[in-house]
């Protein structure tokens, strides 16, 4: 331990018997921490937190496993006793091994919560943390905004902030490059909190509506980012290809003939809904006259809508990874290479088609239809926090593993999607997948008219902004 750690300790070790009292006095501030790691951390992961102090955060998030780190003996000793179901160790983050905590297993999720500035080398506590990390593992970081620092400093000398040892002020860019130079990439970042002190009728509105904002949300308090380790392509894994299908008879054979071989391993799964015409006799005679290389299936829904027929073909697919092609045929089968190669490279987990890059006739997206997909697209940039060009696109891709944690936690959202693309991105937003769009050719149907009813369904899409906003954004 060097010396900067050791001083870190001893002087956490002399505040270690008024913790307590200090948490309960900032308490408003301490339970925003702990909505906000609530959102992003599924209960029953396995959880490492950096930092854990007196162990609160780590048993709010309600891990299968949890271990906590932390430099002071004196604040080790009062977690365990505090929360005993959990392992805390008195090691320095910079000193961490598996070894040291006697678990070679990697965590779902790894939290540096109000730790990263008693650090004395981040960049090395972070390159440690890789042997704790597998594919999917999330890194939670919160720190303060450093525009913040003279108000915490006077708080300090007033006697309302605990005692602070020398601290880093860190900016979000200044996290973001340590990130990349240790082998990380972000997922999510963001602000919150402008309100620290509860002020009756005040600190919760402004909290939830006002700090949020753009611009505003610069000010607040509470910087996050959610980072994954860089991901490594996989090898050959298999695909299953959902095309729900409705009154699309002409459609099916070119569906099968065009489909390229994606994988070790293709698997094309027809989900027949109510059709008026030929479709489920033509995906019957398709799929029993086929002698190709695509593993074929076909069902039929007894349920309605899209949702419901892209849900009953994921649970029928045994691919790793899971796509959905509207059997229309507006995005050429053709381009599912393209998404292969996005989530199988690694360098997205959830993708999703934009038809809004390449030209495309106005029969195949009147104007009105564009500019309504615009509408929606900036809609849910702002809501999920990252730019989408096209959020209305049909074709989804993403990792069946992904696909039932998403399934897993869809009760946070509800479930009144008819379409399933909100429900997808609602889920992987919160899961902090990594989130990629690729450009798509969309094409005029050469066989029947749309299924959809653009003004009812144009409400419920409205609807469903105005109730994600309050699950996502102002989610208090």
């Amino acid at each position: 331990m060097n010396d900067h750690t050791a001083a870190i300790a001893a002087h956490f070790d002399q505040l270690a018997p008024d913790l307590d009292r200090w948490r309960r006095r900032n308490r408003t501030y301490y339970r925003d921490l702990e909505k906000l790691h609530r959102f992003w951390i599924p209960a029953g992961s396995r959880v490492l937190q950096i930092g854990s102090g007196l162990g609160d955060l780590l048993a709010t998030v309600e891990p299968s496993f949890g271990v906590g780190i932390d430099v002071s003996p004196q604040v080790v000793a009062i977690a365990q006793q505090r929360h005993p179901q959990f392992q805390f160790h008195c090691l320095a983050a910079e000193e961490l091994t598996p070894e040291a905590i006697g678990d070679p297993k990697p965590f779902d999720v790894i939290i540096l919560t109000g730790v990263l500035s008693y650090l004395t080398d981040i960049q090395v506590v972070l390159e440690r943390l890789q042997a704790f990390c597998h594919p999917r593992t999330r890194l939670i970081l919160g720190f303060h905004n450093f525009l913040w620092q003279p108000l915490l400093t006077l708080a300090e000398k007033v006697g309302q902030r605990s005692p602070q040892p020398p601290e880093s002020w860190l900016g979000m860019q200044d996290i973001l490059n340590l990130l990349a130079l240790a082998g990380y990439e972000p997922i999510k970042q963001g602000r919150r909190f402008l309100v620290p002190r509860q002020i009756p009728l005040l600190t919760g509105w402004i909290n939830r509506w006002i700090s949020p904002l753009p611009v505003i949300e610069h000010l607040a308090l509470t910087n996050y980012v959610v980072a994954r380790p860089i991901a490594r392509p996989q090898d050959q894994p298999s695909v299953s290809v959902i095309v729900p299908a409705r009154n699309e008879a002409g459609n099916i054979a070119a569906a099968v003939e065009r489909l390229p071989e994606l994988g070790a391993e293709t698997e094309l799964i027809f989900v027949e809904g109510h059709s008026r015409d030929q479709t489920w006799e033509t995906i019957e005679q398709t799929v029993a006259e086929y002698q190709g290389p695509l593993k074929l299936l076909a069902c039929r829904q007894t349920g309605k809508g899209k949702a419901d027929a892209v849900r009953l073909g994921f649970d029928k697919a045994s691919g790793d990874i899971l796509m959905i092609l509207d059997a229309d045929l507006t995005v050429q089968p053709e381009d599912l290479g393209h998404f292969y190669r996005a989530i199988a490279s690694g360098r997205g987990e959830f993708i999703n088609g934009s038809r809004l890059v390449y030209p495309r006739s106005r029969l195949a997206m009147p104007g009105l239809n564009t500019f309504a997909n615009r509408t929606f697209a900036l809609i849910f940039s702002f809501l999920l926090g990252q730019p989408l060009k096209d959020t209305l696109c049909g074709t989804k891709v993403l990792w069946k593993t992904d696909y039932d944690r998403v399934a897993a936690g869809r009760k946070y959202f509800g479930d009144f999607d008819p379409f399933g693309d909100f429900d997808l991105l609602f889920g992987a937003a919160k899961l902090g997948l990594k989130i990629v769009e690729v450009p798509v050719r969309y094409q005029e149907r050469s066989y029947g008219s749309s299924n959809i009813a653009h003004v009812r369904e144009g409400l419920i899409l409205a609807r469903m902004c105005l109730y994600a906003a309050g699950k996502l954004k102002f989610p208090y």
